[in-house]
């Protein structure tokens, strides 16, 4: 084959989805024992993939080969020379965190399995970074948000509710779109929620999102879901289950419809949940609980931005501020 065909071959292999790319049998193992031997979650076995799609990706382009680089052809040079090629093309610093992450636990796991001699990510440094406060809403730029729904429809009063349950909450995307009818309480006003690791936790709901929830089910449920048995409490506007997608869209074109900042994460009220209860003097420890953080390192970060939060207010209104 030339050259030119060569380059043609590569150029075809590299448009092959995401989904599609083959990667080494061993990686194929690798994911097969993180969703079925350690339970971990699809989602967070879908990012182990995509990390992993793109390091092969570039070690294809590296290599400018169609044929897949084996995990013991794999050394720390051409890992780092992947990474650094990664980095100047783009790919963020916290990404690129997680895709070392993602490397380390599989080279670990392959050379415990003996499928390589060496581990070549020992020397490799994850990334330092300095953790971003997240962008949290004001009570009022919340309040404003809850009431962006146009709650006269059964879509707006679906919004409404899943607006209102994620605040009262602060469940994560994929925890609410994952709810299901017997995991909520609304006779006791609570939730019990599937996290991640399948780690279970009760929150309280609070009387305002069980009434919102209660106008939901009575009213727009139903003519959503019409016929069709869903086991998902809330559903798409096919009468479906909700995919994290939708999810992230609606809270997106709500928020733009509220005048709220552009850019706001779908995780707004994840933060909001968090900071507002910290605020009104919750301690971190119950805040951890609800949240379901393993490390309660994780949620200091939401101190910070009381703290910070605190201080404008303080320099606002004290006549010494």
């Amino acid at each position: 084959m030339s050259a030119k065909d060569e380059q043609k071959s590569l150029e075809v292999f590299l448009t092959i989805p995401a989904n599609r790319f083959p990667l080494p049998e061993a990686c194929q193992q690798f994911l097969q024992v993180m969703r079925f031997q350690e339970g971990l979650s699809e989602n967070t076995v879908a990012a182990y993939q995509r990390d992993l799609v793109r390091f092969w990706k570039q070690l294809a382009i590296q290599q400018s080969s169609v044929d897949v680089v084996p995990l013991s052809a794999v050394s720390e040079s051409l890992m780092q020379e992947a990474l650094l090629q990664l980095s100047q093309g783009g790919l963020g610093d916290r990404s690129l965190m997680r895709l070392i992450s993602s490397l380390k636990r599989l080279f670990l796991w392959a050379y415990q399995q003996e499928l390589i001699e060496e581990n070549p990510t020992l020397r490799l440094q994850s990334i330092r970074l300095t953790q971003g406060l997240p962008k949290v809403l004001t009570e009022a730029q919340v309040e404003a948000l809850l009431n962006t729904p146009d709650i006269h429809t059964p879509l707006g009063l679906r919004d409404r509710a899943i607006l209102e349950v994620m605040y009262a909450t602060g469940l994560r995307v994929s925890e609410l779109v994952g709810l299901q009818f017997e995991q909520l309480s609304l006779s006791s006003g609570m939730v019990q929620v599937i996290g991640k690791g399948n780690k279970e936790r009760i929150v309280p709901l609070g009387e305002v999102a069980v009434l919102w929830c209660q106008r939901y089910l009575s009213e727009a449920r139903p003519a959503l879901v019409k016929h069709r048995p869903v086991s998902t409490l809330f559903v798409s506007r096919l009468g479906r289950s909700m995919t994290r997608q939708t999810l992230w869209h609606r809270i997106r074109v709500l928020a733009e419809q509220a005048g709220l900042p552009e850019g706001l994460s779908p995780h707004v009220l994840r933060h909001a949940f968090a900071t507002h209860l910290l605020n009104h003097g919750a301690d971190l420890r119950t805040v951890q609980l609800l949240l379901g953080h393993s490390d309660l390192s994780t949620t200091q970060i939401y101190t910070h931005v009381a703290q910070e939060r605190l201080q404008k207010v303080h320099q606002q209104h004290h006549p010494r501020g």
